[in-house]
């Protein structure tokens, strides 16, 4: 019998064959695999869930990963899929696989995280379940949350010559964990090993400590903008952006010089000999909003505080292209975080 190694198709790739011949055959089931979370029709109203599972060694390494800021992020990477529909997350349920060596208070400090995380978005903690494991940690997070169904944001709906929007700044996550692997290495088990965190704070926080972005989503309702599109970036700006160009039947250009990167990303990146665009492109993990609305749209976006305009779609065939600093024009790849390609 033939075997094709996973590790051929890719994380997205292996979706991808596993989910093509699956038909919805309810209703009430709007939309299934392909987007940031699942659409539920509950009479009128939408229901969003989105799920999320992280694994000791593949995921997090708690050399250096706090427990508490653990379950934080497990539970904001969750929030973010919701918001990146342009919905409001309400329940998670926490299911945990743990083995001996930890502790009860070491897990108190992980549910420390999760409520934390659900008590600044006023998400209500249902349910899960608990059972033992021989690999170490795993977390599994489901969430819930809501939506009009006029206000529901799908990756699909960019047109072209769509503006292509981001919140906040690229990059910082991916260059916290290059800085904490260092430190790690350093360490190499010295009882009086010191890191050297300072003044590289704001990097270090983005990995260990992101954040959703429900401030983004309510400013563009404010103001009266919906997205044609939208997807959070988790698993790198190329990545992400080729998930919306896919699913939209779009092409698109993004112009290097208008990717927003924090003068601590760039430090770092210089530090370790990295090109600061290739962190932003790929690195995934920072959690801000990709995102695209009409050109008309260009005044009201502009006067807009932490969004940045970097570029603009096209016709499909005219492809993916990243316009560089010096004008040349290089084809966007996904080379983001893919986890079954390892």
């Amino acid at each position: 019998m033939k075997r094709t190694e996973i590790a051929s198709l890719g994380e997205f790739g292996l979706i991808d064959h596993l989910t093509k011949d699956i038909n919805l055959v309810n209703q009430s089931s709007r939309r299934g695999v392909g987007d940031d979370a699942a659409v539920i029709d509950n009479n009128g109203k939408q229901t969003l869930v989105t799920t999320d599972l992280l694994l000791e060694g593949i995921h997090f390494d708690l050399i250096y990963v706090p427990l508490k800021h653990l379950g934080y992020k497990a539970a904001i990477v969750n929030f973010s899929d919701i918001y990146a529909m342009n919905g409001k997350p309400k329940q998670i349920t926490v299911s945990l696989g743990i083995s001996k060596r930890f502790s009860v208070e070491a897990i108190e400090d992980l549910y420390a995280g999760i409520r934390l995380a659900c008590e600044i978005h006023d998400v209500d903690i249902v349910g899960g379940d608990t059972v033992s494991s021989l690999t170490g940690l795993t977390i599994s997070i489901t969430c819930v949350g809501v939506a009009d169904e006029q206000e529901i944001t799908y990756r699909n709906g960019a047109n072209d010559t769509d503006l292509i929007c981001v919140s906040g700044d690229l990059g910082a996550a991916y260059m916290g964990l290059q800085l904490l692997e260092r430190e790690k290495s350093v360490y190499d088990g010295k009882g009086d090993f010191q890191p050297d965190f300072a003044g590289k704070e704001y990097i270090l926080e983005r990995q260990l400590k992101p954040e959703a972005r429900k401030d983004i989503v309510q400013m563009l309702s404010e103001n009266g903008i919906k997205p044609t599109s939208m997807i959070d970036i988790s698993d790198g700006l190329s990545s992400d952006m080729l998930h919306i160009c896919k699913q939209s039947n779009v092409g698109c250009r993004i112009f290097e010089d208008k990717i927003p990167i924090d003068y601590q990303t760039a430090l770092m990146a210089e530090t370790f000999n990295m090109n600061v665009t290739t962190a932003a492109l790929n690195g995934g993990e920072d959690y801000e909003l990709l995102f695209t609305v009409p050109l008309t749209m260009h005044s009201e976006i502009e006067n807009l505080s932490g969004i940045h305009l970097i570029g603009h779609t096209t016709k499909p065939e005219l492809g993916n292209y990243l316009v560089t600093r010096d004008g040349q024009e290089m084809e966007l790849t996904a080379q983001g975080w893919d986890q079954l390609s390892r």
